[in-house]
C-alpha cells in the first residue's frame, strides 16, 4: 500500500512538473511573438518567487544600464549606512554648480539654488524619480561607482559593470556601455535583495527601499502599463534616448510584481539596438509584462 501511494505521488510530481514546463513554453512562446517583427534586441529574463528562472531570452548579451544602475547605486549606499559609515538622515550640500542643466533632474527644478538633502531623500530621488543630480551625489558620498561595482562583485553578481558616472554618461553616447548588466543579473540582484536570504540589509534599509522602488514614478507605459490598476510593482527604470541615426541604446525596466495572491515573480526586460519609436520600446516591456502577469495568474489558479 505504501509503495503505490509512494509510486502515485511521484507520477502527480512529474506531470505537475510537465504540466508547469509546458506552460512555460507556451509563455515562451508568447514573448518570442511580442518581439518577433520588432527591429530590436530584446533581452528577458523571468524568474519565480523562490529565484527559479524560467525564461530567458537573449541573456547572454550586455546591456547598456542607463538609470536602472540607480537602484544598484541604492543598495550600496543603504549597505554603507547599515555597517554605520553614514546616516539615513545626514545632509549632503548640493551647490548650484552641481545642478548641472543637461541631466534630469527633479531636484534640480525644485531647488534651483541647491540645498541640503538627507542621504535618505536623495535615495528617494534618484531611484523614484530617476533623479542624475541626486544619483551623482550619492556616488561622491560613498567614493565613485567603483565602490558599487565591487560591492557587487563582493556578493557574487558577476554580470555587472558600473564604471561611470550620470554625469559622463549623459555626456557622450559611447561611454553608456561601460554600465552593463545581463538581464539574469538584473533579476539576480532583485531577487537576492528581496529575499535577503544573507542578511545584505538591515531591516529598516530593506523596507525603505523596497518602499522607494515601489513608489518609482518613471516608466508607467512600461512594466505596470497593462497590468491591471492596483497591481504593486516595484520597479527601476532605465532610458538611453535617440541618437541621430535613429537607434534606442536603452529602454529599460527591471521590478518585482506582486500577484492578486500575494505571491510575486521576478522580470527584467531590456530593449536595446531598437530602430522602433519609444511607443513601440515602451509597449515590448508592457506586452512581457502582461503575458507573464496573466501565465503566473493562471498558473496560482
Amino acid at each position: 500500500m505504501t509503495k503505490i501511494f509512494i509510486l502515485t505521488t511521484l507520477l502527480f510530481l512529474i506531470k505537475s512538473c510537465q504540466a508547469f514546463a509546458q506552460s512555460a513554453d507556451s509563455l515562451r512562446s508568447r514573448i518570442q511573438q511580442i518581439v518577433s517583427d520588432k527591429n530590436a534586441v530584446v533581452g528577458v529574463s523571468i524568474s519565480t518567487s523562490d529565484g527559479k528562472d524560467i525564461i530567458s531570452l537573449n541573456t547572454e548579451r550586455q546591456y547598456p544600464l542607463q538609470s536602472v544602475f540607480k537602484f544598484h547605486i541604492a543598495l550600496a549606499v543603504l549597505a554603507q549606512i547599515d555597517k554605520g559609515k553614514f546616516s539615513s538622515d545626514q545632509k549632503i550640500e548640493i551647490q548650484k554648480k552641481d545642478l548641472l542643466p543637461d541631466l534630469w533632474s527633479p531636484l534640480r527644478e525644485e531647488n534651483p539654488n541647491g540645498g541640503s538633502f538627507s542621504v535618505s531623500k536623495l535615495i528617494e530621488y534618484a531611484v523614484s524619480l530617476s533623479d542624475n543630480v541626486g544619483c551623482d551625489a550619492l556616488l561622491r558620498l560613498i567614493g565613485g561607482p567603483k565602490v558599487v561595482d565591487d560591492y557587487f562583485k563582493k556578493n557574487n553578481i558577476r554580470d555587472i559593470s558600473i564604471k561611470i558616472n550620470e554625469e559622463k554618461m549623459q555626456a557622450n553616447w559611447d561611454l553608456m556601455f561601460q554600465n552593463w548588466t545581463t538581464p539574469k543579473a538584473a533579476n539576480e540582484t532583485l531577487a537576492k535583495f528581496y529575499q535577503n536570504k544573507k542578511k545584505l540589509l538591515s531591516p529598516k534599509s530593506y523596507d525603505f527601499i523596497w518602499s522607494v522602488m515601489r513608489e518609482t514614478k518613471t516608466g508607467v507605459n512600461r512594466l505596470k502599463g497593462q497590468l491591471p490598476k492596483g497591481t504593486i510593482v516595484a520597479h527601476k527604470t532605465g532610458s538611453s534616448g535617440t541618437n541621430k541615426a535613429g537607434l534606442t541604446a536603452a529602454v529599460n525596466d527591471i521590478g518585482i510584481v506582486f500577484l492578486p495572491n500575494g505571491s510575486y515573480f521576478f522580470i527584467s526586460v531590456f530593449v536595446t539596438n531598437s530602430k522602433e519609436n519609444e511607443e513601440t520600446n515602451e509597449k515590448i516591456i508592457a506586452n512581457i509584462a502582461k503575458a507573464t502577469f496573466d501565465y503566473f495568474t493562471t498558473q496560482s489558479k
